[in-house]
């Protein structure tokens, strides 16, 4: 991945360093477990252990003859031991070490992910608190519907990217997986034992039925997490876009002091971090496709994933850190226009009050809900026509004034009918807070299914509470 999208933190996870150390890591542990089984000398573990380290340009440099990147890294950590390095990699097979190391590699990108979905549905979490109040109009089909809150919208958001923390969290825990039982999985040099101990030495689950790989499902499903945490934060980010136009002007990304939207045009003030977020989840949805092409290797396994694996996994971790650092910093600098929210509502001549309007007729007036809708849409048509307000039409229009009474036609276009129950809503992200606060403490955070079930109890908890 190119610099410009590569934190510091989730790039050193991807560096040569890490996954050659990631390597040297396995070998260590099962160089062990076979000293403890008198397959290495005991002096052996110990010279081993003092003096094996990583040399990235001279595994490159043996890799220019050998042309094999595992036997260059075995080489030359047996040059640094000395003779007794001959004990290293014994009885293994490369993918033993590679796909081990790499889990120990994903797990490390895994948790730095999850810390960034945490530090995002913080954010969320207090910019929808902040806003439960502030109305604005709702849109379908980018047209006015009804009136709904900014912060009953970016609950939505958060609630959302729950649901994305538990795909990848449970992506992640399944990946977390090694295997060291021999060129086909059958264990023809070392006993499932050893292999048992060696992962529970580096807190990774055993394969339990492995081939010469760890089979790509497992992978797969990562992938697909983060791509569609990805089209979430591409799904946030284009309302962000969209509300940022000219012509509504409701939310506006941060723009610091010296900042430029236009090498021509010195007004312009873009949505160039959303528009990064939006093209950047193109990126993670073509990683994905691929590694869905990495599952049907041929028979034990191909080498056919493996190139493409060298881009995808550090390139797709890499840039969802960065696309949810972004994020996170754009909703806690998002700049809201009340007023304007509150202008565009008055621009849209009470149409949205509508579907209200329709309600009391039937209900009132007990006329049939076909009359009802035809009352109003005529109605409806000319004020949006004429450009007048649909109160003043109606309360002329003896269909109407004939069957409700001024004060109930009132009711109906009073905004806060429509949001009674948003108090309701946002309370719900008491759950999501309650998750948040157990990860960032001392105590291990509930598992999967009991994020969702504390999630469920809150939404009837909330939902049966009182207005």
């Amino acid at each position: 991945m190119i610099r410009r999208y590569t934190r510091p933190e989730m790039g050193a996870a991807w560096s040569d360093e890490a996954r050659f150390g990631a390597m040297l890591r396995v070998e260590l542990a099962v160089a062990a477990a076979e000293a403890a089984r008198g397959l290495v000398p005991p002096e052996a573990l110990t010279a081993i252990r003092d003096r094996a380290r990583i040399d990235v340009a001279r595994i490159a440099e043996i890799e220019r003859t050998t042309d094999h990147d595992v036997i260059a890294f075995v080489s030359q950590v047996a040059e640094a031991v000395g003779p007794e390095g001959r004990y290293l990699h014994l009885g293994l097979t490369s993918s033993d070490v590679v796909d081990t190391g790499l889990a120990l590699q994903l797990r490390a990108a895994g948790d730095l992910l999850l810390r960034g979905v945490d530090a995002l549905l913080a954010a969320l979490v207090a910019r929808s608190r902040a806003e439960a109040a502030t109305v604005m109009m709702g849109r379908t089909h980018s047209v006015h519907a009804e009136p709904t809150t900014l912060g009953h919208k970016v609950a939505g958001w958060a609630f959302e990217l729950e649901r994305d923390r538990l795909r990848l969290a449970g992506a992640f825990s399944d990946v977390a997986v090694g295997k060291v039982s021999g060129p086909v999985g059958t264990y023809s040099h070392l006993a499932p034992d050893l292999e048992a101990e060696v992962l529970a030495d580096l807190g990774l689950a055993v394969d339990p039925v492995s081939t010469q790989i760890v089979q790509r499902d497992r992978h797969a499903a990562v992938l697909a997490a983060i791509a569609i945490t990805g089209g979430s934060l591409e799904r946030f980010a284009t309302e962000v876009r969209n509300l940022q136009h000219t012509e509504i002007g409701e939310l506006m990304e941060p723009f610091r002091s010296g900042q430029k939207g236009s090498s021509a045009m010195p007004h312009k003030r873009n949505p160039i971090v959303a528009e990064r977020i939006a093209g950047l989840a193109r990126l993670l949805r073509g990683y994905a496709g691929v590694a869905l092409e990495n599952q049907p290797l041929w028979h034990e396994r191909d080498i056919s994933h493996s190139s493409a694996e060298r881009v995808l996994l550090p390139d797709a971790t890499i840039l969802l850190d960065y696309m949810l650092a972004k994020m996170t910093a754009l909703v806690d600098g998002l700049v809201v226009r009340a007023d304007r929210m509150r202008e565009n509502i008055e621009r849209g001549l009470g149409l949205h009050a509508s579907s209200r309007v329709l309600v009391a007729l039937v209900e009132d007036a007990g006329i049939s809900r076909e009359e009802a809708y035809a009352i109003v849409q005529r109605n409806a048509l000319r004020a949006a026509d004429e450009r007048v307000q649909l109160h003043g039409l109606l309360a002329t229009d003896p269909a109407v004034a004939g069957r409700l009474s001024l004060a109930r036609l009132d009711a109906c276009f009073d905004d806060a009918g429509f949001l009674v129950h948003v108090p309701a809503v946002i309370a719900r992200l008491d759950a999501l807070e309650a998750g948040l606060r157990a990860r960032a403490g001392d105590a291990p955070p509930p598992g999967p299914a009991t994020e969702r079930m504390a999630m469920l109890h809150a939404e009837g908890r909330n939902g049966d509470a009182p207005r």
